[in-house]
């Protein structure tokens, strides 16, 4: 099972800032890149980020700073290209942020990564789903025969029916299933034919 990495989903070459950038020019990239915020660099390295709220703030506290180094946020909070869509969503969470700047192992900006960028894994194909579950969790990670069991898709909802050898696969089997990239429900319809829970 291969999940989705953040340099897979990410938009490389971010457009980004540096500290001196002007007020009006980081409102301008946002409207016409159609984006809510932009990291700011130093040297190829973020050292922060200025979103709409940052502009925003500005306006309504009375601020007179007119520099991205002034709005800014600081530090950056970063995402490393081979984070699944999990941790990047878990510190987007708890950054309270929306977008994340994605950084090499030297440091360097390669990217962004979004909430929106991250939503798309739930828009994977149905027929996408099915074929990743039959193919790398039920025949090659769980080792069972994929005719013993159905796997219905229905807008990321997974149904799940058949006979399995042992009591003990069916929470495995379950658990496996939910982790692959899209799958928001697994509906169990599993039975065993021996119960070695005992």
């Amino acid at each position: 099972m291969r999940h989705r990495r953040v340099a897979d989903l990410m938009t490389p070459t971010a457009v980004s800032v540096q500290r001196g950038t002007p007020f009006k020019e980081i409102a301008r990239l946002l409207d016409e890149y159609g984006i809510t915020a932009v990291p700011v660099v130093d040297e190829g390295r973020p050292v922060g980020v200025v979103s709409e709220a940052d502009l925003l703030r500005r306006h309504t506290a009375g601020s007179t700073a007119s520099t991205a180094e002034a709005l800014m946020s600081s530090p950056a909070v970063v995402a490393e290209p081979e984070w699944s869509a999990v941790e990047a969503a878990r510190v987007m969470e708890e950054a309270r942020v929306k977008r994340l700047p994605v950084v090499d192992a030297a440091g360097f900006l390669i990217g962004v990564v979004s909430r929106s960028d991250l939503l798309r894994l739930f828009l994977r194909r149905d027929r996408a789903i099915q074929e990743e579950i039959l193919e790398d969790v039920l025949t090659r990670t769980l080792g069972l025969s994929p005719s013993a069991l159905t796997v219905e898709v229905s807008d990321g909802r997974v149904i799940l029916s058949g006979t399995v050898d042992r009591r003990s696969l069916v929470p495995i089997t379950l658990r496996l299933c939910e982790s692959v990239d899209g799958v928001i429900e697994v509906v169990d319809r599993l039975t065993y034919d021996e119960d070695d829970a005992a």
